[in-house]
């Protein structure tokens, strides 16, 4: 029976010591942070940026050095027609071109771009609103642990100072042996679910320093995270919608490079250096050359038509996808707010029972000091106000789960 104290004493400060304090702002800032995904994001906005330099680069003079030596022989009178060949032929020129710019061309390249950007920062935006709820989700339940455990070791403590005294009262007979040991396993399993709750919260912190990215084994006790709900936006300042916006633009630019494909090309071009058959006066081979090539499509077997066609389909499918996304969007958060009302009834509810409860175990405590309650009467009004606390605990962070969610819409 003294080591029963003992053990009890030993975890109820043992697991004090905590090494540091952990807030919620730090996890989510380091999950933001430390996430590979969102770095991914940031490098391919920042790869655009040559991509627009590239598409200037090729609108400007393109040199290049040319090089030919050929000798087509004639032998008795068999060998290709000189009159084209013209036996031999040396050249060594630099030749420039140069894409004529189109304004709109342009124009319409650049905003590809900028739609891609666009795109890629509202993934990143998704994405970090997606860590931010695994976050504060996982950090629920592990501050739910701690308060499990700090509410257990209350409990505990209380049980350690009646057992001193039903002690006391038994070794006087008048409490019997059998009813002092009912009590004594009462406070053994108590002691347990303290060593169980203590595993359970350093399991909770560890998946929470993984999800965030933090290499930290220290033991931590997290704070109060101070979840409030947040007003929602407009579904139309969403940036779950946001994405179907930018994907309308996109295929409106796509239409537009389709009609760039199929637009006609012209390119200058000038070249000089050395070009000559060594057929007469080869040291005057020295010259130059310029002139204007254009490409004008006139007919591809419909291609554009049906490229057209293409993206009317894809335009139709990102139609259906939002039509479905919003109603879905609605349907979730009513059913959110719903959940949330009944949680908050239903707290309100347990509070009450609650203080009856509490009234019971102060009344049977003491009588039961004073030798005029049974131990067993004073166990079950303890385990009837333990488990309408843990009724309200566990409801009270389900509620707190339901804000997350709801919070998880408000970006």
């Amino acid at each position: 029976m003294r080591s029963i104290r003992v053990i009890s004493f030993f975890l109820l400060s043992g697991f004090t010591a905590f090494a540091q304090k952990g807030h919620l702002d730090y996890y989510v800032s380091n999950a933001i942070a430390n996430s590979p995904l969102i770095k991914d994001y940031g490098n391919q906005v920042r790869s655009n940026v040559f991509d627009s330099l590239l598409i200037l680069a090729a609108y400007k003079p393109q040199f290049a050095g040319n090089g030919l030596a050929s000798y087509a022989p004639v032998v008795k009178g068999w060998g290709y027609d000189a009159a084209i060949t013209n036996r031999q032929n040396i050249n060594a020129l630099i030749g420039v071109t140069q894409q004529i710019p189109n304004k709109k061309n342009l124009k319409t390249q650049f905003e590809n771009l900028q739609l891609q950007n666009q795109s890629l920062g509202n993934a990143s935006k998704l994405t970090a609103q997606d860590l931010k709820r695994n976050i504060i989700s996982q950090y629920i339940t592990a501050y739910a642990d701690l308060q499990q455990l700090n509410f257990n070791k209350e409990i505990s403590k209380l049980l350690a100072k009646e057992e001193m005294i039903l002690k006391k009262l038994t070794q006087g007979n008048v409490y019997k042996q059998v009813d002092y040991l009912t009590f004594l396993v009462t406070l053994q399993q108590q002691v347990l679910l303290i060593k169980q709750l203590s595993i359970q919260y350093k399991n909770d912190v560890a998946t929470l320093n993984y999800l965030s990215g933090i290499n930290d084994t220290a033991a931590v006790e997290l704070q109060d995270p101070h979840i409030t709900l947040n007003p929602l936006p407009g579904t139309g300042n969403s940036v779950f919608l946001k994405q179907f916006e930018i994907d309308s633009l996109k295929l409106n630019n796509s239409k537009a490079l389709v009609d760039i494909a199929y637009s006609p090309k012209f390119n200058m071009f000038a070249d000089a250096g050395y070009n000559s058959s060594l057929a007469i006066k080869p040291y005057e081979n020295i010259g130059t050359s310029f002139g204007v090539n254009a490409v004008v499509p006139l007919y591809k077997g419909r291609q554009k038509k049906l490229e057209y066609s293409k993206i009317a389909i894809a335009e139709k499918t990102r139609g259906n996808n939002k039509a479905f996304f919003s109603s879905q969007y609605t349907q979730q958060v009513a059913q959110l707010y719903q959940q949330l009302n009944a949680t908050e009834e239903l707290i309100s509810d347990i509070n009450k029972q609650l203080k009856y409860t509490q009234s019971l175990i102060d009344v049977n405590g003491k009588l039961l000091e004073s030798g005029e309650a049974k131990i067993t009467d004073y166990i079950l009004a303890l385990n009837n106000y333990i488990n309408a606390k843990n009724l309200i605990e566990q409801n009270t962070m389900s509620r707190l789960q339901i804000i997350n969610q709801l919070n998880y819409w408000n970006q």
